[in-house]
């Protein structure tokens, strides 16, 4: 039996080559006898504001409710999503802010400045796009986007290994080129057992 695969989508924009990898990875993922589920962030209905941050619990939507069930359930997570900024989109850290919660995927210890890690046991994979070469994003900007997702999130929850992948230069690429990252997301999906 093969992993639970849990694919997030982190891109506002349906029509964007994000949702082609997406949809790639899944395929791959199915080929190779895996579970696979799969969020779109921009399909759920929330609130990405945590509003009060810690202070005041805000009730977690249906939809939130629905894609923590996912979380628990996967083994690997894959996040699919651009590089705007340097960063991830609004909607995708407004669903990591409201979702990954104290008590929820981590839990401060009382009178201690550690933490337990709550989703220990999972691995993930970052694929994400850039209009840069990934060396560059890397070297010239220290990968701001990464740090923030796979070291300040994913293990800081207790998530490792967090495998990191980069497709660009998405706004120069031609059909040819996409298509050629799209078969390489396909082969990633394949060989997650």
């Amino acid at each position: 039996m093969g992993k639970n695969i849990l694919i997030i989508n982190g891109h506002p924009n349906p029509s964007s080559f994000n949702f082609a990898i997406a949809e790639s990875y899944f395929k791959g993922a199915i080929a190779s006898k895996a579970t696979v589920d799969t969020i779109t962030i921009a399909k759920l209905d929330f609130n990405p504001n945590l509003q009060f941050g810690y202070q005041k619990r805000i009730e977690l939507e249906p939809d939130l409710l629905a894609s923590w069930e996912k979380i628990k359930k996967a083994d690997h997570l894959v996040w699919i999503h651009p590089v705007w900024w340097g960063g991830l989109p609004a909607i995708t850290k407004g669903f990591i802010d409201r979702l990954f919660l104290p008590g929820m995927a981590f839990q401060y210890r009382e009178n201690s400045v550690w933490w337990d890690k709550l989703l220990k046991g999972k691995t993930a994979h970052i694929i994400t796009t850039l209009d840069q070469p990934g060396w560059y994003y890397r070297l010239f900007y220290g990968r701001p986007s990464v740090n923030q997702l796979k070291k300040a999130t994913l293990e800081f929850c207790g998530i490792k290994p967090v495998k990191v992948s980069y497709i660009g230069i998405i706004k120069t690429a031609d059909e040819t080129q996409r298509k050629k990252w799209l078969q390489k997301v396909y082969d990633w999906g394949l060989l997650t057992k």
